[in-house]
């Protein structure tokens, strides 16, 4: 099944419930630089994300911006690693702005290590 590289409303994570739901029962695994908290069985066709750098790490909204940016353009473009079902949440944990191929290759190996399970 050839999934789209597009990243619409309905495949962003919202809501406190399913919020509340990810953080209750999900797996986290780490890379040098991304945190990410995940679970199966959303019961939708599609996987859902969800991106956070904390403030207290890049003061300037402008940077969280960028890095929020980022976060989600790697997720656009690999997403069919992880296929569906599934809702993710990102959280940027490092104190350096990084380029985007690494935090692309670093989602890619996140990506795959939920994939897996």
């Amino acid at each position: 099944m050839q999934v789209s590289a597009t990243l619409p409303k309905a495949e962003r994570l919202s809501g406190k419930k399913a919020i509340a739901a990810l953080m209750g029962n999900g797996r986290w695994d780490y890379s040098s630089h991304l945190r990410c908290c995940s679970a199966k069985g959303n019961g939708l066709e599609f996987s859902r994300m969800m991106v956070s750098v904390p403030k207290r790490n890049f003061k300037r909204a402008v940077k969280r911006n960028l890095l929020k940016r980022r976060m989600r353009e790697a997720f656009r473009i690999q997403k069919d690693l992880i296929g569906a079902d599934y809702d993710i949440f990102f959280i940027y944990n490092s104190r350096e702005i990084v380029d985007f191929h690494v935090i692309r290759e670093e989602m890619s190996v996140l990506l795959k290590k939920i994939a897996s399970r």
